[in-house]
């Protein structure tokens, strides 16, 4: 039995939002993640960027938190649009939580699985732990270019850095702020994603995985990721391997 599961202390889950014209599901994603039973009394930090969307995600999100009052939901809002890993980079700023995940601010990422994961890593002792889209759960991948580029992204970062994972690019990357707070991330856009397992990876830190659920959503439902953002993971993972 871990210490948490002892009766210690059973510490904060930070959970990053990122937010970007999801006007649609914010709410709904906050409202999933509210429901989530975190294993061992481990509290909840959940903290939402609007990413300097040009619909009514900051309202959504600012009317789910005024109806929820008690929730420990910060709303925080970049007056121009940055990306993915600037958002996060500003969520990190005012994160307290002994450890960190992202989730996005879509349901592309079952929620529930926050709690799996979380458990893995108490159980396990583990530093990080992925949620892997690739290892069952019956998941589906409607774009073969993104299933193949992934699978790529997460060989060239095993090759790398001396890891033996199946899902680099997944969304669900679950790490003590402990390690975090060693890194020093200077990604914008979704590059926060390899450039976060490389610093990891070379602080010696081996990365455990999970199944979870999965459901893409199409392009034409929102989905953001391109092609040239496949390229440019492969290149973070190239560039950190060498420079800090």
């Amino acid at each position: 039995m871990t210490d948490t599961a002892a009766g210690h202390s059973p510490g904060t889950l930070t959970i990053i939002i990122p937010a970007y014209n999801e006007e649609a599901g914010i709410a709904t994603v906050l409202e999933r993640v509210s429901r989530v039973e975190l294993p061992y009394g481990t509290k909840k930090q959940v903290i939402v960027v609007d990413d300097g969307s040009g619909d009514a995600t900051y309202a959504r999100a600012s009317e789910w938190i005024k109806a929820h009052e008690g929730f420990p939901c910060m709303l925080l809002r970049h007056e121009v649009n940055h990306g993915k890993g600037r958002a996060i980079r500003t969520a990190l700023e005012k994160a307290t939580g002994d450890y960190i995940i992202i989730q996005d601010g879509d349901m592309e990422l079952d929620p529930s699985d926050i709690a799996m994961l979380l458990r893995s890593m108490i159980d396990g002792g583990y530093d990080a732990v992925y949620g892997s889209r690739y290892l069952g759960c019956g998941n589906s991948h409607l774009y073969r270019s993104f299933y193949l580029g992934g699978r790529l992204v997460s060989h060239i970062a095993n090759i790398l850095y001396g890891q033996h994972i199946t899902d680099e690019p997944t969304c669900y990357k679950l790490i003590r702020s402990s390690v975090m707070s060693r890194i020093r991330l200077r990604c914008e856009r979704f590059e926060f994603c390899p450039e976060v397992t490389a610093k990891v990876s070379k602080l010696g830190v081996k990365i455990h995985e999970e199944p979870i659920h999965y459901h893409p959503r199409t392009l034409s439902e929102g989905k953001k990721l391109r092609w040239k953002d496949g390229v440019e993971a492969v290149w973070t993972l190239l560039k950190y391997r060498f420079t800090n």
